[in-house]
């Protein structure tokens, strides 16, 4: 990833936010405009190992997550901690925008 430039990013940003009044609902915001957007499923390495990205969900600690399987195995795994696949599935310019986020 990383083909959006700050502008752009920070841009879906407040495109995804515009309505909101406090840190919960912009992650809210984000979350939907993530759960939207990105094609699931789709296969990526973690830790070299394949696992599918089913869905994407909402923790209990406020963080958004990868609903990620392989085979039998289910795991969730932070969306900051993701590596994407090359290529990157279609929506993925959210969960960069999500990252963008974070680092503001």
């Amino acid at each position: 990833m990383g083909t959006l430039s700050r502008r752009e990013l920070a841009a879906l940003v407040e495109e995804a936010t515009v309505d909101t009044y406090d840190e919960h609902e912009e992650l809210s915001a984000l979350f939907t405009a993530v759960e939207e957007n990105l094609a699931v499923p789709f296969s990526t390495l973690m830790l070299g190992v394949e696992v599918t990205v089913r869905g994407i969900d909402l923790s209990l600690d406020g963080r958004i997550v990868a609903l990620c399987t392989r085979g039998e195995f289910r795991q969730t795994i932070g969306l900051l901690d993701l590596p994407l696949p090359e290529p990157a599935p279609d929506g993925a310019e959210w969960v960069e925008a999500y990252r963008y986020y974070w680092t503001q």
